[in-house]
């Protein structure tokens, strides 16, 4: 869209025109406009107060902007923060709006706050604060008043469990016939003006009032000396930052768990019903955040999600999920906001996620290779840990034949997925390294008979030799992109054939520029998923094929793709889920923690950096290549 056109309008611009704040509880996404369209309070999971993202402007967002044509939009994090700044230019002159969160690492009784301060940068500029607040995913309507509380004027807004109050130097008045609230003011060069709107719980006092700008300052501090930790000096440097950066804004800090984005129902197919809520902890991203985190110095964010991590798989192994919510809570029920008309009218708008049922078995692979990754990079072992991994050994050993959804939680019928069966290969692994490597105790005789076993099965069917490439499921003939971390997990070496057949056949089939597609999602090619329409490429899946080409010696070759995925990145260096190569735009869930998890692993593959494939795998692997 050209600045241009950078306009309120009734709904929601392109997914790549947001920006993120993050105080490590909860996110918001602010527009290119100056909107702030997706908050939820007081948790990454909670129900949404802006929910324009998902609706149009009845849906509630928070928007400050000229009033007039807007020429051009420049947008920057401040250094290695998340602090936003968005510069209007216009012909009467510029603006500089300034976002922040405040983090709440240390003391988290403090309560979420949204900053926002307005900075005149040129000549005179007529702006419009427009606040729309709309709890329950846009269905309920608060109570709103304006008021005195801690001896200032304020607007408090209540709905059931929540109370917000907004203070600042312009507070808006009620719209006659409108329920929005709504000022404007001219801001000449020099001046700043400000504005901070904080949650409680309505049965709580009203929060006390904050300094914004001081408030500001300390969320760049805490950013920049977050980062100051990051080793990485190599290539696309930014963007490595960025993404290790995002990482973190997608932690819940009391408890370590990580988000797979803060968002729901951003569609993977623009006007379809690929819409799923993201807003929860897969077990399947642990060895890809330890991997990211622990490889750039942010060793204290690995031992939290290794700690998340065990306390939300403890228990009887039989009931280990798929997904936890980020306190590790098991129940994630999935229903529909039907009021919402969904991103640019994509439905149905999904609360809760239906995959945490699921049977999938490459998250025991994941969770094994985690564990044993944490071991290795001096994290250690508590007799309780290693005790809960012998029990969930014990239970795949009961159904690891079975078929499952599978790593991209297909709503088809279950199969014999070849990727499922790898991760499973990785779990019987993992136990014999944990025994051999660490002296644990276990049955590793056994284990090391069924990990034979698995590897020998999918070799045999897994892999198809007309296709010379691993195969989706058993017995198919269609491929599958997560066949390309066959060689990150030490299943197969990067330079042995069959791995680079496997490679050649993604390239031919499932590539498209330098784009990767999970699997093929075309009529009449594919039943796997249950649904219709095709996605765009999985953007996670594209940085896997950099780390294959890479490991199965084509490293030239890798490189300049990685150049080119990193340009992917929008202005202010995020990542969605997938990219829609025909339309040239972000789809799916943003920004996503998969994509940037597998940035930032693809930098380590390629310029340095403890990766799964460089641990020595040796005995693991000569049992049986096949």
């Amino acid at each position: 869209m050209a600045d241009h056109e950078l306009a309120v309008t009734g709904g929601p611009g392109p997914i790549e025109d947001y920006a993120l704040l993050s105080d490590l509880r909860t996110a918001a996404l602010v527009s290119k406009t100056g909107s702030v369209d997706w908050l939820c309070l007081p948790r990454f999971d909670s129900p949404s107060c802006f929910a324009r993202l998902l609706g149009d402007e009845q849906s509630g967002h928070w928007q400050i902007s000229p009033t007039g044509p807007v020429e051009h939009v420049h947008r920057q994090y401040r250094d290695t923060s998340l602090v936003l700044e968005t510069e209007f230019h216009t012909a009467d002159g510029v603006v500089r709006l300034v976002d922040s969160m405040p983090p709440h690492e240390k003391n988290m009784e403090d309560e979420p706050a949204l900053v926002r301060v307005l900075e005149g940068v040129s000549g005179e500029v007529e702006v419009r604060l427009r606040w729309v607040i709309r709890f329950a995913y846009g269905d309920s309507v608060p109570w709103v008043r304006r008021t005195e509380a801690h001896g200032a004027e304020c607007i408090i807004a209540v709905a059931g469990p929540h109370t917000v109050v907004l203070r600042g130097d312009r507070l808006p008045y009620r719209v006659a016939g409108e329920r929005a609230h709504e000022a404007v003011f001219t801001i000449a060069a020099g001046q700043r003006l400000a504005w901070i709107m904080q949650w409680s719980a309505s049965y709580e006092a009203v929060a006390e009032p904050l300094d914004p700008v001081q408030e500001t300052q300390d969320s760049e501090d805490f950013w920049r000396d977050w980062a100051a930790n990051i080793r990485y000096d190599g290539p696309h440097a930014e963007a490595v930052r960025r993404s290790l950066a995002t990482l973190k804004a997608l932690t819940f800090a009391p408890t370590g768990g990580m988000v797979a984005a803060p968002t729901t129902s951003l569609p993977e197919t623009l006007g379809g019903e690929r819409n799923w809520d993201y807003r929860y902890c897969w077990l399947r991203d642990a060895t890809f955040t330890l991997l990211a985190l622990d490889n750039f110095g942010c060793s204290g964010e690995a031992v939290a999600w290794r700690n998340w991590l065990l306390r939300a798989v403890a228990g009887d192994p039989a009931d280990v999920q798929i997904m936890y919510g980020i306190d590790g809570e098991r129940h994630l029920i999935e229903w529909e906001a039907d009021w919402l008309p969904g991103y640019q009218g994509a439905k149905p708008v999904r609360i809760g996620n239906a995959a945490f049922r699921q049977l999938q078995l490459d998250v025991y692979g994941e969770v094994m290779d985690a564990l044993h990754l944490s071991r290795e990079r001096g994290l250690g072992e508590s007799a309780e840990s290693w005790a809960l991994q012998r029990g969930m050994m014990r239970h795949l050993e009961t159904l690891w034949q079975q078929p499952d959804s599978g790593l991209w939680e297909v709503r088809g019928p279950d199969r014999h997925f070849t990727h499922s069966r790898v991760m499973v290969w990785v779990a019987f692994d993992r136990a014999v390294r944990a025994v051999e490597q660490h002296d644990l105790p276990g049955p590793v005789a056994r284990w090391r008979e069924l990990r034979d076993q698995v590897h020998a099965e999918v070799l045999d069917k897994g892999w198809n030799a007309e296709l010379n490439s691993f195969t989706q499921f058993y017995g198919g003939t269609e491929l599958d992109a997560a066949t390309l971390l066959i060689p990150a997990v030490g299943f197969l070496p990067g330079d042995d054939e069959r791995v680079r057949g496997t490679v050649r056949a993604i390239e031919r089939e499932l590539k498209n520029g330098d784009l990767v597609d999970r699997y093929s999602t075309d009529a009449g090619k594919s039943d796997v998923d249950g649904l219709h329409g095709r996605e765009g490429s999985f953007l996670a899946c594209s940085f896997w094929l950099v780390d294959a080409l890479a490991l199965s010696g084509r490293r030239n070759e890798a490189a300049s793709m990685f150049d080119r995925l990193v340009a992917l990145t929008n202005d202010v260096g995020l990542l969605a889920e997938e990219y829609d190569a025909a339309h040239g735009r972000f789809t799916g869930n943003f920004p996503q923690a998969f994509s940037h998890l597998a940035l930032v692993n693809s930098a380590a593959v390629l310029y340095g950096g403890r990766t799964r494939e460089a641990r020595d795998r040796t005995d693991g692997c000569e049992g049986g290549r096949g």
